[in-house]
């Protein structure tokens, strides 16, 4: 699974790169900011892309929007992820583009296929 990271917060992002490579996921880079994403997302091609809700200044639901945009049609699932619970977010998830959300806690490549409804072998064979 090739996977985009949305997330301003250096340690964090390097904790998920960090957990989701040790389950054989590949981080193919990280952004910190919606026009990195939107510009990386178009020239990696990744499996999922996972946005951070809160990007310093900047949403990460809008993120989603942008991403969702994309006019090629070939916009890859997007995983809304926080430090916070689904019960806190729900309303906003609903409400985006993205397949869902994890909260970081929970993250892994297992849970992560659950919420774009992906089977093992289809992710990550691009």
């Amino acid at each position: 699974m090739r996977i985009l990271l949305v997330d301003d917060n250096p340690s964090c992002a390097a904790a998920v790169r960090l957990l989701l490579e040790r389950q054989g996921a590949q981080v193919v880079d990280v952004a910190c900011r919606s026009a990195e994403a939107v510009k990386l997302a178009a020239g990696l091609h990744p499996d999922v892309v996972l946005i951070d809700l809160m990007l310093g200044d900047e949403c990460g639901l809008d993120v989603a929007k942008l991403l969702a945009q994309d006019s090629s049609g070939d916009t890859p699932p997007m995983v809304m992820i926080s430090a916070h619970s689904l019960a806190d977010v729900a309303e906003l998830i609903a409400t985006s583009p993205a397949a869902g959300f994890l909260p970081k806690q929970d993250l892994s490549v297992d849970a992560i296929r659950q919420v774009i409804g992906a089977d093992s072998t289809a992710v990550g064979n691009r």
